[in-house]
């Protein structure tokens, strides 16, 4: 259960008064899939702000008709599938060997067809992994056996497992486009950090405990607060012993060790 999901909705509940939102969507650090009062969470989440709710997962668990089961409540599911067979899978992904490809794509299948609500696939591209004519070929196979409403193309903007990892360039995004029929999610603009913590810092730290911050999201979230002390700001962060500071693709970026 990780947590209770009577706090879970506690603390959506009091935020959600506080921030102007247009959905909900579970995600966190680590994959909702696996949280076991996730039906409940969506259920409770959706009484208490009338709003839609959405889960992006890695769709790794959609074989399991208990977790299907949980996501019928949602709105929209948003499922990630980066690889088009068990190699690809394996240098992409590097799940548990508990799983394997073939099992996986087939709960993605499953799900599609017995899902009401909107289903967003998500692909993530990586240079010279997945992004060359054959693999989006390939890619374009396995989607024709899938029921989605949108298609998003992606590439990692953020640290990595690996650092050999590189995003595809821009015209290997453009093809993808052209043979994928997505969206590549590059062209949307940054969107700005939120948090109901009053002290600057600590809304910092909250933020980056789940989800890594840009040095220029940082700088954005702090003139939106109007806190015009941002200096100090890093300077703290590049001190703290709980706060781990990368330089990926010319960014920096913070995240919570």
């Amino acid at each position: 259960m990780f947590f209770p999901v009577e706090e879970i909705l506690s603390e959506l509940k009091d935020v959600s008064v506080s921030v102007e939102y247009d959905i909900v969507s579970i995600v966190g650090d680590g994959e909702p899939t696996l949280y076991a009062g996730l039906g409940q969470l969506i259920k409770g989440a959706k009484e208490i702000t009338g709003k839609p709710v959405c889960v992006i997962t890695n769709g790794s668990l959609l074989f399991d008709p208990a977790v299907r089961k949980d996501l019928s409540a949602a709105d929209i599911v948003s499922p990630s599938l980066d690889a088009y067979d068990e190699e690809s899978f394996r240098k992409i992904n590097r799940s548990s060997r508990n799983l394997d490809f073939s099992r996986v794509f087939s709960g993605i299948i499953d799900f599609s067809r017995e899902y009401k609500g909107e289903l967003w696939l998500e692909i993530m591209l990586v240079s010279g992994i997945n992004d060359d004519d054959e693999s989006l070929y390939k890619l374009r196979e396995c989607l024709r056996e899938i029921r989605y409403d949108r298609l998003y193309i992606n590439v990692p903007l953020r640290p990595p497992a690996e650092t050999w990892v590189k995003p595809s360039a821009a015209e290997r995004l453009e093809k993808a486009g052209e043979i994928l029929g997505g969206v590549s999610i590059q062209t949307f603009s940054d969107q700005d950090f939120q948090s109901g913590i009053e002290d600057d810092y600590q809304a910092i730290i909250s933020v980056i405990g789940r989800h890594a911050m840009r040095a220029g999201e940082i700088e954005r979230f702090l003139e939106n607060r109007g806190n015009d002390n941002a200096s100090d700001i890093f300077a703290r962060l590049d001190g703290d012993p709980e706060v781990e500071k990368i330089h990926y693709q010319n960014i920096v970026i913070y995240r919570k060790k």
